[in-house]
């Protein structure tokens, strides 16, 4: 039982599927007929006029009409249409159990507790007959699919056959008084006009329900007796033959299926049965926890069939519909009616091949689930649910195609699925023990592998290797070398699609889709509402793909959309060109012809193939609201403003690309305030200062262009703002104006006629026009206002411009694809005749005679300018502009279009190309990719504290930078330094980041190291040979020489650090003389220079002699005499020692030292290790210590976590190729 659809409810007593549309009517016992969509899964109506449970419900087969019978005595018939109840039929006088629409004529058929059967003309809205006869509850009443007959049920515990031929005869409508009479007689106590036919008795208890077969003469009952009865009629009688045993609660309803041969009942003990109708054997059995089954209903058309119990209602299939099948490059292989058969993609020729044994049990869903095809070996295997899950194979005769009659004897197996993985050997999978056994074409298991991960199935992943289907993962896996290449987590996958070159594979779920590559790297997810059926790859790589009700495709990077609408589900099996080839449910081969023409305009898109994308919009009709709103999204808005005729999508589509002159156009023909402002914004930006200008003007933004005349430097056009400002009497305007202009006279006037005399007083005080301050000072009298002492002023004159500022310079750049290719599409050709003219747009605002003007006729000066102006060269159009002639600005003609400016692109930023190549950390640094460099060193030196390295880290990012100074008011320009650059170099290969660092600085500082560790300044020592250790981390070398000579430094310095450390410690106990006795011993035993282990050895014997430890001390002058020391001070005292001890050879005090037994110190405790003991070591540093120190910081390097994983020092590009 396959479930497509569950509904949570009351209880439901009747269900009747649309005969066209996904729809199914559920009525309630609530009272509430439902409305569901069960492809989408929605509910998109609910009817609840009728009081009481509704028991029956129809639809109609061919009218938007449905037929609804409750337990209120009332028939229904509404229109889901108009979402109304159209007229009720009255007449019942109990319950009402079922109602039926008849297929062709217009009556309705219903039954009733009235123990009468009611057939009503619904066009004339009368009722016809009554059936009476029965002698208890009707349970149930149904129209023959194709003969005038009735069939119904009763709690009598008979079933009856009524011949209702005759009413065919009668007239809805009588005309006749006489006849009307008959009628209503009729009607009262019965007519003729429908019979018993026959009566079938043999149920023990009342019977529930009773149906025809759709072609036979076969009836089929239920009753509370819990058995289920099978009738045979002729022409004079009908007789039971066989009783169907099984169920444990009354029968509540059953039908004859109308495509497989088998009977289909549900009951009230919360089972629904299927029964072989030939054997009369049941066949499966599917059951619910808590709820009984009241009402089964079939599609008319689709193989599909629903059941209503307590608590709703689920929509189910018996079985699978999917045909097998395998293609392999012009073939298909696939099964149909118990035949392999073979269908050639080129001919479209389709041959049987050879027969397929039949499964032996009778029971459901035991046909071939999956097929895989040898093309070499032309080997077939076949998968199916028998026993559990098996497979058959067999060898297809190479000369035998199309006389394939006699069975093969196919070799068996038992697996959950079985897939070839070469020519000659497929995998079976064996889920107990999550193996896969790899056989050859004789069946023979060849090879074992286990899986890595618990798999329920098996796919082909391309030669040698398995795709394997856990519960919430996909892995692929190597059988040859038993390795995982690839895993991705994903829901539940049901089928694997590869690509023709096996690169991408699309997993295929119930509701998503994911496309990755053949290493199961993630690319894009798509979801889908209805249930996706199957998928394959055309030749550019767009993943086609079908749902219940659609073709659609997915593109590379995700997106999606919708080829064509499906009548009837279909499964792809191919994608050529512009046809798609498919399966249907019945095994039939379809070439689908689609329009590819919106893909590959989009796929083009994406690929940047724009010569494609330019004749694509030349010649075909894409266009509309989707299409705009994809190029908008997608960063094509030049391109949607080739589609668009509709001024304001134009307007926007052109300020989004920068393109201004489309701009202005759509500005002028919609010419609304926010629309030139956004102009004068995006020119703004562009600095095209002529076009802000303009906008400016167009809106009257005077506080705007006054500021854009000063930035730019034209002092007469603010001359003529002042004047405008004072026609209008803007007081504000006029201040600002003439201090934009620095018009210290036109400031005090402002202010005095404003009444500002104490702000004018200062203003003339300040500015040094002393006849005027005197003036207002006489004004003021007692009132003048202080200037405050010792201070001085600066003055608030702007510096006069040198020269004025025009349109900011573009760069010349190739004209782009979409440029001037496509300007005359949806666009009158005449705008591109541009011609040179005369546009000073300042001027048009000049004022003859300001002063004398009255305030409101201001806009009269500005309308007239205006006027003139259209009346003379068509108006403020952009083919007029011509910037003043002392700019010496090139003017752009007609001639000048085939190079037209455009901002290039931005390229890379090169610090992203180091990173990208690159898997050395100084690189990452160099870039200023802190947190990738901080990762890098994390995995191969596991190191976790960054403090050390942060100072390096910076000196790197700025050490492989420089940066220029181009202009005073523009920011600094960073430049990237490359290593081994020369002017021979390609300019597009970049080379890699110079770094600060290099290993001949670390020799030298090494060096330097050695001279303060003799000199006894091991403080310095320490800091110099800690710094090595922190720098070599971010060295790079060239050569794999070099990289060995890193690694030595690391143990030569390493070693320094270790015994200078326990030095300095040693100089901090001096109250605790074995442990001075003990560190002094330990230094000894450091990996050092042979001048440095003398003077340890000397310094170890001196502390041990001094304490009395004289056998220790003796030890340390052996091994000093044993380096033959060059100081004969050094040999001399070391003699004197030796023979001082050996006349005493006893330690004072105990130490924690054996010179016998090979040891290491641990660099955090201080203590040795001997040889044969546990001990942990630094990733980094390689420093030795006690297994207590693991995951605790080195103390050693400072940097790496003790004991860590780490994949090792990578300081060179030659280890990483």
């Amino acid at each position: 039982m396959l479930t497509k659809f569950e509904t949570k409810s009351n209880r439901v007593k009747g269900l009747s599927f649309h005969s066209k549309r996904p729809w199914i009517l559920a009525s309630l016992h609530s009272g509430v007929i439902q409305l569901w969509d069960y492809r989408m899964g929605t509910l998109i109506d609910r009817f609840d006029e009728h009081d009481g449970p509704v028991r029956g419900v129809h639809f109609h087969v061919s009218q938007p009409l449905f037929v609804s019978g409750g337990d209120d005595y009332k028939i229904k018939v509404w229109n889901y249409k108009l979402h109304r109840c159209l007229f009720t039929l009255f007449g019942h006088l109990d319950y009402i159990r079922t109602v039926q629409f008849h297929h062709e004529s217009p009556w309705i058929v219903s039954a009733s507790d009235d123990q009468t059967i009611r057939i009503w003309n619904w066009q004339s809205r009368t009722l016809m007959s009554v059936l009476t006869g029965h002698n208890h509850y009707v349970m149930c009443a149904l129209f023959h699919p194709k003969e005038d007959l009735v069939v119904s049920a009763s709690l009598d515990q008979t079933v009856r056959v009524w011949d209702i031929g005759a009413l065919r005869k009668k007239t809805s409508s009588p005309a006749d008084d006489v006849l009307r009479l008959s009628q209503m007689n009729t009607d009262f106590f019965g007519g003729v006009d429908a019979v018993v036919k026959y009566v079938l008795e043999g149920h023990d208890r009342g019977v529930n329900w009773a149906s025809f077969h759709p072609t036979l003469p076969l009836i089929v009952s239920g009753a509370d007796d819990r058995q289920v009865k099978l009738w045979r009629m002729n022409d004079t009688k009908a007789w039971e033959v066989d009783t169907l045993r099984g169920h444990m609660n009354n029968v509540s309803c059953v039908f004859f299926h109308a495509k497989q041969d088998v009977i289909v009942s549900n009951s009230e003990d919360k089972s629904i049965r299927v029964w072989d109708a030939t054997k009369r054997t049941g066949i499966q059995t599917f059951r619910r926890e808590h709820d009984r089954f009241w009402i089964l209903a079939a599609h008319p058309e689709l193989n599909l069939l629903a059941a209503g119990h307590d608590s709703g209602m689920i929509v189910f299939k018996l079985e699978r519909e999917r045909p097998a099948f395998s293609v392999s490059v012009d073939s298909l292989y696939y099964v149909k009616d118990r035949f392999l058969r073979l269908y050639e993609f080129s001919t479209q020729k389709d041959t049987q091949v050879i027969p397929i044994r039949r499964p032996g049990s009778a029971a459901l869903n035991q046909g071939p689930r999956t097929l895989s095809y040898s093309p070499t070996e032309n080997a077939v295997l076949i998968c199916s649910d028998v026993d559990g899950g098996s497979y058959e194979l067999y060898i297809v005769p190479r000369d035998g195609i199309g006389r394939g009659d006699t069975v093969q004897d196919a070799k068996r197996g038992v697996g959950g699925s079985a897939v070839f993985v070469a020519r000659n050997r497929f995998a079976v999978l064996e889920k107990s023990s999550n193996q896969v056994l790899v056989k050859n074409l004789k069946n023979e298991i060849v090879k074992k592998s286990v899986l890595p991960v618990a798999a329920d199935a098996i796919f082909y992943a391309g030669t040698g290797n398995l795709l394997c289907r856990a519960e919430d993962r996909v892995v692929v896996f190597d059988l040859q070398q038993r390795l995982v290449l690839g895993e991705l987590q994903t829901s539940f996958i049901r089928y694997v699609v590869w690509s023709n070159d096996m690169e991408n594979v699309a997993l295929l779920s119930k509701h998503t889709i994911i496309i990755a590559s053949k290493k199961l790297e993630h690319r894009c997810t798509l979801h889908e509402t209805i249930r996706v059926k199957s998928g394959a790859w055309d030749d550019n790589g767009v993943f086609m793909y079908t749902t219940l009700n659609h073709i659609k495709y997915c593109l590379p990077n995700g997106d999606n959309g919708i080829i064509r609408t499906l009548d009837v589900p279909v499964y792809i099996t191919k994608v050529s060109q512009n046809i798609v080839f498919c399966l249907d449910r019945d095994g039939k081969n379809l070439a689908v012809t689609i329009d590819a023409t919106e893909y590959m305009f989009k796929l083009s898109l994406l690929k940047k193939k724009f010569d494609q994308v330019m004749s694509m919009i030349r010649s075909s009709e894409l266009c509309g609201q989707a299409m705009i709103a994809y190029l908008q999204q997608k960063g094509f808005p030049e391109v949607a403003l080739h589609f668009v005729k509709d001024e304001r999508t134009r307007f926007n589509l052109a300020l989004e690309s920068g393109n201004i002159q489309i701009a202005v156009a759509s500005a002028k023909e919609i010419d609304k305030k926010d629309h030139w402002y956004r102009l004068g914004v995006e020119a703004l930006r562009q600095g095209n200062a002529g076009i802000v200008e303009y906008a400016y003007q167009r809106t009257k933004n005077f506080e705007r262009l006054s500021f854009l005349y000063l930035v730019t430097g034209y002092m007469d056009k603010l001359s003529k703002m002042l004047k405008i400002a004072e026609v209008k009497n803007d007081v504000m305007g006029q201040f600002h104006n003439a201090l934009y202009l620095g018009d210290i006279r036109e400031r005090i006037k402002i202010l005095e006629n404003a009444g500002h005399l104490p702000l004018a007083y200062v203003t003339a005080s300040v500015h040094g026009l002393h006849e005027i301050a005197e003036r207002l000072a006489a004004d003021l009298g007692d009132n003048i206002p202080s200037l405050p002492e010792g201070k001085s002023h600066s003055l608030l004159i702007p510096p006069s411009p040198i020269m004025c500022g025009g349109d900011w310079p573009l760069l010349r750049v190739m004209k782009g694809i979409f440029d001037g290719g496509l300007d005359n599409v949806g666009r009158n050709a005449q705008e591109e005749d541009e011609e040179d003219a005369d546009a000073d747009w300042g001027e048009d605002l000049d004022i003859v005679d300001a002063e004398n003007m009255q305030n409101e006729d201001i806009g009269m000066v500005l309308e007239d300018g205006e006027v003139h102006e259209e009346n003379d060269e068509g108006g403020w159009d952009l083919e007029d502009l011509e910037l003043p002639p002392e700019l010496d600005t090139p003017k752009t003609s007609s001639h000048a279009r085939s190079a037209v400016f455009i901002a290039p692109t931005p390229g890379i930023p090169v610090s992203q190309i180091w990173t990208q190549r690159s898997s050395l950390a100084a690189e990452h640094a160099a870039a200023g990719n802190f947190d990738t460099a901080m990762r890098l060193l994390s995995r191969q030196l596991g190191i976790r504290n960054f403090t050390p390295l942060k100072p390096l880290f910076l000196d790197l990012h700025i050490g492989s930078h420089t940066y220029l100074r181009a202009l005073s008011s523009s920011p600094v320009i960073s430049v990237a330094v490359e290593r081994g650059w020369s002017e021979s170099s390609t300019p597009n290969v970049r080379g890699p980041p110079v770094l600060v660092f290099k290993f001949s600085q670390l020799e030298e500082k090494l060096k330097a190291g050695y001279k303060a560790t003799t000199a006894g300044k091991f403080s310095e020592a320490l800091r110099i040979f800690l710094s090595i250790l922190h720098t070599i981390p971010l060295i790079v070398v060239e050569s794999r020489r070099e990289v060995d000579e890193v690694k030595e430094l690391i143990i030569i310095v390493k070693e320094y650090v270790l015994g200078l450390q326990m030095e300095v410690k040693r100089r901090e106990v001096k109250d605790d003389p074995v442990r001075q006795q003990e560190l002094a011993a330990y230094f000894t035993h450091c990996n050092l220079q042979m001048p440095h282990l003398r003077l340890a050895l000397l310094n170890a014997m001196t502390v041990c002699f001094k304490a009395r430890n004289h056998n220790t001390a003796a030890n340390f002058a052996r091994r000093l005499l044993e380096t033959n020391p060059t100081n004969e001070n050094q040999a001399k005292t070391a003699r004197s020692v030796l023979q001082a001890a050996e006349k005493n050879l006893t330690d004072a005090s105990q130490l924690n030292y054996d010179f016998r037994n090979p040891f290491v110190v641990c660099g955090a405790t201080y203590i040795p290790i001997y040889r044969g003991q546990k001990d942990v070591s630094c990733p980094f540093c390689s420093s030795r210590f006690v297994p207590s120190q693991e995951g605790q910081l080195c103390t050693v390097c400072d940097l790496a976590v003790i004991g860590s994983d780490a994949s090792g020092l990578l300081c060179s590009p030659s280890q990483v190729r």
